[in-house]
Order: C-alpha cells, then sequence, then structure tokens
C-alpha cells in the first residue's frame, strides 16, 4: 500500500490558491481592460457637435483641454449609469450634454472620475422631492419640495433636464444645475459635504478655510440686506451650498469673481486648475 507524500496531500490547496489568486487577477483586471478599451475608442463625431451645440465653452477652451473632456467624458459614460425618470427618455444628447459639464470639473486634476457615483437619474423638468424636519420640542413635520437637482453621498445625482436644457446656450449667467450638483460629488468625497473638498495639505485646508468662511459671511450678509452680489443667495443657504454656488459662479462668471471675490477666484482657480476667463 502506497503513502502519499505530504507533497501529494498540498497539491489539492496549491491548485485552489492558484485558481482563487487568478479569479482574483481577473476580477480587478477585467475592468480596467474594458475601461481601456472605452477610453481609446474614437469620440464619435455627433458627441462633438452635441459638446458643440450644447457647451459653448467647448469650442473657446484650447485643443488640450478639449481632449481632455472628451477622454473624461468617454470614462464618465462608460462607468456611469443613466435613468430616465417619469417617462423621460435617455439618449445621447441627454448623456453626453451632462457627462461633459459635469467633467470640466475635473480638467487638469489628477483625480478620478466621481469615483463615489453610480447612478444619473434624470427627470423630464423639475420633480418633487419629500422632506422631513424636527422642529422644536420634537416636532416631525413633513413636506415635499420643488428641485432641479439634487446629490446624493449614496452613489446618486437627480437631474430635471428641463433645467440642464436652459442652460445650454447661456453659459454666464451663473446658473448651472450639472456643475453645482458635481461640485456636491466633489464636496462629498471627503465625507459628508460641508464646503471642504479634497484637498492636498493642512496649510490649503486652513487657507481655504479662512477665504471660504470670509466669502460666506459676505454672501450671507449680501442677502439678508438684499445687496448686489456676483453670486447666487442660495450659497448663503451654508457652507456646501456656498462652495457649489461658487463653482458655478467660478465657470460662468469668472470675470465677475475675479473682479469682486479676488481672493475666492484664486482659490478656485488653484483647486481646479483652469482660468474659464479664457473661455469667455
Amino acid at each position: 500500500m502506497r503513502v502519499s507524500s505530504s507533497w501529494e496531500q498540498m497539491m489539492p490547496l496549491l491548485y485552489l490558491l492558484l485558481f482563487s489568486l487568478l479569479t482574483m487577477g481577473l476580477v480587478f483586471w477585467i475592468p480596467k481592460y474594458r475601461l481601456r478599451r472605452a477610453v481609446r475608442q474614437p469620440f464619435p463625431g455627433n458627441y462633438s457637435r452635441i459638446l458643440r451645440r450644447n457647451i459653448p465653452a467647448y469650442a473657446r477652451m484650447p485643443t488640450h483641454l478639449q481632449l481632455q473632456l472628451k477622454r473624461l467624458i468617454k470614462q464618465f459614460l462608460h462607468e456611469k449609469k443613466f435613468i430616465g425618470c417619469d417617462g423621460f427618455r435617455i439618449n445621447d444628447e441627454v448623456r453626453v450634454t451632462i457627462a461633459g459639464k459635469a467633467c470640466m470639473l475635473l480638467l487638469n486634476r489628477p483625480a478620478s472620475v466621481f469615483p463615489d457615483l453610480k447612478l444619473v437619474l434624470v427627470y423630464p423638468s423639475a420633480f418633487i422631492a419629500p422632506r422631513t424636519e424636527l422642529g422644536a420640542g420634537g416636532i416631525v413635520t413633513h413636506a415635499n419640495q420643488t428641485l432641479s437637482g439634487e446629490s446624493w453621498s449614496d452613489g446618486r445625482v437627480i437631474l430635471a433636464w428641463d433645467h440642464v436644457q436652459q442652460r445650454n446656450t447661456d453659459f454666464i449667467d451663473g446658473h448651472n444645475v450639472v456643475l453645482h450638483e458635481f461640485a456636491h460629488q466633489l464636496d462629498s468625497e471627503t465625507g459628508a459635504p460641508n464646503g471642504a473638498p479634497q484637498l492636498m495639505s493642512k496649510e490649503k485646508y486652513q487657507r481655504w478655510s479662512a477665504v471660504m468662511m470670509h466669502e460666506f459671511r459676505k454672501l450671507q450678509e449680501a442677502a439678508a440686506y438684499h445687496m448686489e452680489s456676483a453670486m447666487d443667495y442660495y450659497g448663503a443657504t451654508n457652507p456646501a451650498e456656498f462652495f457649489a454656488v461658487a463653482t458655478e459662479t467660478f465657470f460662468e462668471k469668472s470675470w465677475q469673481m475675479a473682479e469682486f471675490h479676488p481672493a475666492l477666484f484664486a482659490e478656485l482657480r488653484e483647486y481646479y486648475r483652469v482660468d474659464p476667463r479664457e473661455w469667455h
């Protein structure tokens, strides 16, 4: 009777380990391969026409930024799922327009493409969102709020297409629901949105905090006394909304922000690594 050697006894375990390692490798390699293949695909001609039609700043960008934006859009469209709500039909115009505006926030930045985002839900028009508030004495009140956009930290952005579309030919009024909601996504990458996105050093956070708090209080004062401001009063709601509104203003009213809020403009220019004045 032959006694099995220790090597023969270990072979099944070795095969199992090898199979496990191969499986894990495929799990990590296949998505990266598919992404590389998607990004290497030529940018469709109809996509370029959509960008020129719906994002006026695109035509005025230097070539290297246009190429960056196209690459980011391809990655965005590969990774994110679009869902139409209330019977709304998702098509190339919807997907490319939203992806193009969102990815403007990522130009020149060594950042992944909204890594926590999985779904973009699009309604045909402003949608109703239920709200629950806890008031004084523990009284809970329920209400409905009409919204044009909403950003969630669970991997969702919700947009009203008519509001996205309204701003397609007007990139200078300081209102852009896509820029606003995707600024919230950047803000959420460090945890709960608080107006401080991911920065690279303690010193940058300190300077950011000082400038943002000063400008936030100025906007609160302007809103309280109905003073003229380059930024929408909605930014005075809280620091997270201030960052989102400031982002809209930075990209759409860059000359006004640079003139009336130079310190804020400088912070956002360093963070976003572009100067939108070159596109206007």
